[in-house]
């Protein structure tokens, strides 16, 4: 099979011979073997793992991202980041936990910014109730 990783800025792995590849989703690890039936999922912060034909085993924190399988012989996964390396402990305890950190981060400034876009909203709604009730009283 051929495996590639692909950020918005680059192609982290484009590896050929691949026998055989782990990644996770929402329902948990999953394996994909050559002749794979096409497959299209959504990846979560994870490590994804590979047997090259060599027999070697490869490893990219990716943070999130999608993984298709097409004709049985072509994965690719895209994804806003990821990091290869060769040791699972580094990727496992410091890359993910970077990623993690930054999805929280994020989390925590889309909630401040939708409670900032409400309160303008509100706002707005309280202006507009107010002057209709003054042009209201016009009229009368």
């Amino acid at each position: 099979m051929r495996l590639r990783i692909i950020t918005p800025l680059s192609v982290a792995v484009d590896e050929d011979k691949v026998l055989a590849l782990r990644a996770e989703d929402a329902t948990g690890s999953f394996g994909i073997l050559s002749h794979h039936a096409d497959f299209l999922t959504r990846l979560v912060i994870s490590v994804v793992s590979w047997k090259s034909s060599h027999g070697t085993e490869r490893y990219c924190a990716v943070r999130g991202g999608v993984l298709s399988v097409n004709a049985g012989r072509d994965v690719a996964i895209t994804t806003r980041e990821a990091v290869p390396g060769d040791d699972l402990t580094t990727l496992d305890e410091m890359v993910l936990a970077r990623f993690r950190a930054e999805m929280d981060i994020e989390r925590m400034e889309y909630v401040e910014s939708t409670r900032l876009q409400l309160n303008a909203i509100r706002q707005i709604v309280r202006q507009l109730q107010s002057s209709r009730h003054r042009n209201v009283g016009e009229f009368t």
